[in-house]
């Protein structure tokens, strides 16, 4: 059964609020599962505030994607929020870095997927839901999170260079399933 999701696109002064990831050192929007008996709203507000340090205001829906591959398979819902207050700090095993960036100069490597939501939600995008499929054929028809953590651990490589590695031959597939609209500005 595929996981359910949250992204957040903290936006302040023209920047966007990236984490880097521990487990594969990748940037990405603050992000975290649903837990029983939350709603998606407070598990955005909760994810991002415990990635980050900063308290956000939830400001707008930007749309759902569905992460599906060889990978464990995943529906994430981004928002957009503004940061209310906090100050910056990583979460122990999760998080290495917490940065901002100016919308033109996004790093790299993005966790897979975080490309287009982070477009999305720059550029004003709401309502849209999108089929993200990737074929990664550097990993087994299916893997589960432990293995794959288990696999780049006897690699012996750099978690990053381990993450570059097992994405540079991954076809990425993506289908707009609902266009949704953009805000006018």
């Amino acid at each position: 059964m595929a996981g359910l999701a949250v992204n957040v696109a903290v936006i302040r002064d023209g920047k966007i609020l990236l984490t880097q990831r521990d487990d594969l050192e990748t940037w990405i929007l603050p992000s975290g599962g649903v837990e029983d008996g939350e709603s998606i709203a407070h598990a955005a507000v909760r994810e991002t505030k415990e990635e980050t340090g900063l308290d956000v205001e939830l400001e707008r829906l930007v749309g759902v994607y569905s992460r599906l591959s060889n990978m464990p398979p995943v529906h994430a819902i981004l928002f957009t929020a503004r940061p209310i207050g906090g100050e910056i700090k990583c979460q122990a095993g999760e998080t290495i870095a917490v940065e901002w960036f100016a919308f033109n100069e996004i790093p790299s490597p993005l966790s897979a997927g975080h490309k287009r939501r982070i477009e999305d939600a720059i550029s004003g995008v709401s309502g849209v839901s999108v089929l993200q499929e990737f074929t990664i054929p550097a990993i087994p028809e299916k893997i589960t999170r432990k293995e794959l953590i288990e696999l780049r651990d006897s690699s012996g490589l750099s978690r990053q260079d381990f993450y570059i590695k097992l994405f540079e031959n991954a076809e990425l597939k993506e289908t707009t399933e609902v266009i949704g609209f953009k805000e006018e500005e």
